[in-house]
């Protein structure tokens, strides 16, 4: 057996010595009720944090138009920092790094989630196409509004609110998600941004929003505590980019002048030839072009990733699902051992434990 899997070996992120390259990505899990982050949380990241280990939490609203799916977290409001704390002591206690991610979802919203049940906003005013779900239900979204050209930098403000909010709730920094058909993507990609003004049209111009945001965020917190979420290649939410290459290179060049920590990008989806998972290494413009720390996710598994990281094609590696069914996901990879697989049908349900805390460990499971 490798005595020391690429995936094992430790690296200094910034001013954070990691122990190994596992990072735990940014999952949306539905369980912290009417916003506020609930005390099965604490063993939900405890069970996945490892000492010199990265996590990224879940999906966080940033403000109260920022809500999208019910029972995601906030962290707006003093009550919800005060709800966090506990979460991240006990990461922290277990000797993780801890990073919030924080998010707007723009369109992707309902009346109903919104204050006073007023439209979601957006870059657009385009829908998104309603999804047909596993089940066969139709998720439909409600018309957004567009924003005014006044009023986005509300919206900047708003993430600055919930950067300083996570560092007073304990964590060590803040990813910004600029991913997914999420607001900040619904600014990124030609698909969805028809705007006329300062943020629409050009490359540059689409991408002024995200780094406003990056701008102010990293002056906020400082930018050795600031991370990035993109998507160049996914069509999540109707949001696709005609050249995603050129995109994540720009992007990947533009957050060079703010010194952030880290960019975190996801492939392309995996493409199965022959029963095998390929990842065609299309990050590698992205990896090239930035300075910081480079993360990869997206179709990972333990021979895949730590051919990345052996290759030199990202410092590290965040895995989602794989994550999600095994808690002691860093223990499994070190030894090759099996792992669990995972229930798609619970992810986002709001059961406290069900999909949630009751994954077994590799020693509870007879092996």
């Amino acid at each position: 057996m490798e005595k020391h899997i690429p995936l094992l070996t430790p690296y200094k992120m910034g001013k954070f010595d990691l122990s190994h390259r596992i990072v735990l990505a940014p999952l949306t899990r539905q369980r912290s009720y009417n916003s506020l982050p609930q005390e099965h949380a604490i063993l939900y990241y405890v069970q996945r944090a490892t000492p010199g280990g990265f996590l990224v939490s879940e999906a966080t609203g940033v403000s109260v138009t920022a809500h999208g799916y019910i029972h995601t977290p906030g962290i707006w409001s003093k009550e919800q920092v005060e709800a966090w704390k506990p979460i991240v002591n006990a990461v922290h206690a277990k000797g993780g790094i801890f990073f919030c991610q924080i998010w707007h979802v723009g369109r992707a919203s309902k009346f109903e989630f919104q204050p006073n049940g007023e439209a979601p906003i957006a870059s657009t005013d385009k829908p998104i196409t309603p999804l047909t779900l596993q089940d066969g239900t139709i998720e439909a979204f409600s018309p957004p509004r567009r924003l005014a050209t006044h009023e986005i930098s509300k919206i900047t403000n708003d993430f600055n609110l919930a950067a300083r909010n996570a560092i007073e709730a304990g964590f060590d920094g803040v990813e910004i998600h600029g991913a997914y058909g999420y607001l900040i993507d619904q600014f990124l990609k030609d698909s969805v941004n028809d705007r006329t003004d300062l943020y629409g049209g050009s490359l540059q111009n689409r991408c002024r929003f995200a780094l406003e945001i990056v701008d102010s965020v990293a002056k906020e917190i400082g930018p050795d505590r600031v991370g990035f979420r993109l998507s160049p290649y996914s069509d999540c939410l109707d949001c696709h980019d005609s050249d995603p290459e050129r995109l994540g290179v720009y992007m990947a060049q533009a957050l060079n002048q703010y010194q952030i920590l880290y960019c975190s990008m996801v492939e392309p989806e995996p493409v199965k030839i022959d029963g095998v998972l390929h990842t065609f290494h299309k990050l590698l413009p992205m990896r090239k072009t930035f300075n910081g720390t480079f993360i990869v996710a997206g179709g990972y598994d333990r021979e895949r990733g730590s051919e990345a990281v052996r290759e030199g094609y990202t410092d590290l590696v965040a895995y989602g699902k794989l994550f999600l069914a095994n808690p002691d996901l860093v223990k499994r990879l070190e030894i090759n051992a099996g792992l669990n697989k995972y229930d798609r049908s619970t992810f986002y349900t709001s059961d406290p434990v069900v999909g949630y805390t009751d994954y077994p460990f590799f020693d509870q499971s007879g092996h």
